[in-house]
């Protein structure tokens, strides 16, 4: 092997990243779920032209994308998959809350900073550490076919 190729690697704060960010988005997406109602009025800045928004499915969508962004902290180079799951996850969320909520908040500051901050910067962390771990594993599955060779 050559000596000036550097090897890949996957550090430790890229996997406390994704635990963070899983359980960053099971905590929000819990709020949506057992307070939705109480949520939205904070949301909107005190507007009670509120109609029944669907928080709960928001909720559990939400936990379940976090439940994914967790659990592929542990093998995150062995599924790789799953980072890309919660990558999708965060993107349908950012979507569902763009189309389907803000417009009944009014797009005020604290509904474009939800959706900004718990939605959207998420995306650029994890899309870096989805890249990392698709390289480690290039890289892993290369040396594992030269090595069986």
């Amino acid at each position: 092997m050559d000596q000036t190729t550097v090897n890949p690697s996957f550090p430790m704060h890229f996997r406390g990243l994704l635990l963070l960010a899983g359980i960053y988005t099971i905590a929000w997406s819990a709020f949506y779920k057992w307070f939705g109602p109480q949520l939205f009025l904070w949301l909107a800045m005190g507007n009670t032209d509120l109609q029944a928004l669907p928080a709960t499915y928001f909720g559990t969508f939400g936990i379940a994308v976090g439940l994914i962004i967790f659990v592929s902290a542990f093998y995150p180079v062995s599924w790789v998959w799953l980072i890309l799951a919660g990558i999708t996850g965060k993107i349908i969320t950012a979507i569902w809350f763009t189309l389907g909520f803000a417009p009944e908040l009014s797009w005020n500051k604290r509904s474009i900073f939800h959706l900004f901050f718990n939605e959207v910067v998420w995306l650029i962390p994890l899309i870096l550490i989805f890249l990392r771990s698709l390289q480690v594993k290039n890289y892993l599955n290369e040396t594992e076919q030269k090595d069986g060779k």
